[in-house]
């Protein structure tokens, strides 16, 4: 099974996209394991968790080229589009996450 953290700044606001993406998910009839956590939160998930795309929220895009100085060997990152974001479009953020493990 492919995951997909997706990173904001509490954790919170990211939960019904989380929603939406699963959803979208089981239409395509495919099974991710898709979950959000906080900043404070990445070092210890990416260090004991087998992950393979980290998408960023907009709130803290500025931590993208970070993360993929860190991470970029091990599994895929990038931001969340803001406008999908902004209209909890889970369905595109999905199949972007989708492309990304693709490349």
């Amino acid at each position: 099974m492919k995951t997909i953290m997706l990173v904001c700044n509490a954790g919170m606001s990211t939960s019904l996209l989380v929603t939406k993406m699963q959803k979208a998910a089981e239409k395509l009839d495919q099974n991710f394991d898709i979950f959000a956590i906080p900043l404070s939160e990445v070092e210890e998930n990416v260090a004991n968790k087998d992950i393979d795309v980290l998408l960023v929220g907009p709130q803290v895009k500025f931590m993208k080229n970070e993360y993929e100085k860190a991470y970029g060997d091990k599994l895929k990152v990038d931001s969340i589009n803001m406008q999908d974001y902004g209209t909890m479009n889970g369905e595109k953020v999905l199949n972007a996450a989708i492309e990304l493990m693709e490349k």
